[in-house]
């Protein structure tokens, strides 16, 4: 990279301001900027892409003026490396100086982003989860939801109250589960918590990292849905995206094997979330095998089979595991088919045995 080039970092970092980078991709995670300083030379490939993008969250703040803080989202396209393709960083980083320079006084931080075609708006679930690790970054307060919330998980208020709970203030909550009482009094609730705040819960958790405690009183939950005559796959999909991000990885690796072995681990929100949300657990080989057994078997079809196996391979770690277990010989006819229409018959009839239809 070239001085005519100037780096994202170096532009937004100067004496008054203070800045912090969030991954907003598969779940939001700090991001450290001399990792991204290093992402940006081309030192390092992006360490979590999603759907061949990393996207970050910018959050710039001067700790004399808090209430001030600007705040971007901006999504950098990756080569098949993972390495951020250097000519749309260098459009982005010149609309970016452009629309800075063409504006005067409050209104050059607002205008910034406009029109550009690098920024994204998150879903709900990051906007709120981003907000909360905001408050905590610049040392302010969580929102006026959060000690509502703290009243309904520690048993103060009835189940049914959950529809009187502000998002942002769930979100301000799962973040601070190291605050007070914050994670005793979730462990104790998770049994009984009503399926739709549950679900919004579970989901959130997949932003922190739950404490081997949360995590077993999310699995017993998880049990509890997968001995239903039917189980709800939204529910179990949300149950799986809490655990995903869970301290205890060994305990992740475990309920993610029994899912798989359930019929229900074939609905296309369980198979999903757990392609996205679990990649670490589909680097074991037995877990991966499982996987794509399911996957190729699951109702999301032959659509959803190559969309989640294309996003999978993205990942150089990820591709060399999925190319190894599709070459292996014992996999089933299910799986097979669903190799040869995505890669073609040539494929299947020389990587082992099993042939295409």
């Amino acid at each position: 990279m070239t001085d005519s080039s100037p780096s994202l970092t170096r532009l937004l970092q100067h004496a008054d301001n203070r800045l912090r980078l969030f991954d907003m991709g598969r779940r939001v995670s700090k991001l450290s900027v001399d990792t991204f300083a290093r992402i940006e030379q081309n030192e390092i490939p992006y360490p979590s892409p999603f759907l061949h993008h990393a996207w970050i969250g910018f959050l710039i703040w001067n700790p004399a003026q808090k209430e001030q803080s600007l705040i971007w989202f901006l999504k950098f396209p990756l080569d098949e490396q993972g390495f951020l393709i250097q000519a749309a960083r260098d459009d982005m980083v010149n609309r970016l100086l452009q629309n800075v320079l063409s504006h005067q006084g409050e209104q050059a931080t607002g205008d910034a982003l406009k029109d550009n075609p690098f920024a994204f708006t998150p879903d709900q679930e990051k906007m709120a989860t981003f907000h909360a690790l905001a408050t905590l970054a610049t040392g302010s307060p969580a929102s006026q939801y959060y000690e509502e919330v703290q009243q309904y998980i520690s048993g103060q208020r009835p189940d049914d109250y959950w529809q009187n709970l502000g998002f942002q203030g769930i979100a301000d909550f799962t973040t601070r589960l190291d605050k007070g009482d914050n994670e005793a009094s979730l462990c104790r609730a998770i049994s009984h918590l009503p399926e739709q705040p549950l679900q919004i819960i579970a989901r959130l958790l997949e932003h922190a990292q739950p404490s081997h405690d949360l995590g077993r009183a999310l699995a017993s939950r998880l049990h509890s849905q997968l001995t239903q005559e039917q189980p709800v796959p939204e529910l179990v999909a949300a149950l799986i995206r809490g655990l995903s991000n869970c301290r205890s990885q060994s305990l992740t690796r475990e309920e993610i094997s029994k899912v798989l072995q359930h019929p229900c681990s074939r609905e296309p929100e369980v198979i999903a979330a757990i392609g996205s949300r679990c990649i670490e657990c589909l680097q074991y080989p037995d877990i991966l095998k499982l996987f794509l057994e399911q996957l190729a078997r699951g109702k999301a079809g032959q659509t959803g089979f190559s969309r989640i196996i294309t996003d999978l391979m993205f990942s150089p770690v990820m591709r060399a595991l999925i190319m190894q277990a599709f070459r292996h010989p014992e996999r089933s006819e299910a799986l097979s088919q669903a190799i040869g229409e995505m890669f073609g018959s040539t494929f299947v009839s020389t990587s082992g045995s099993g042939t295409a239809h």
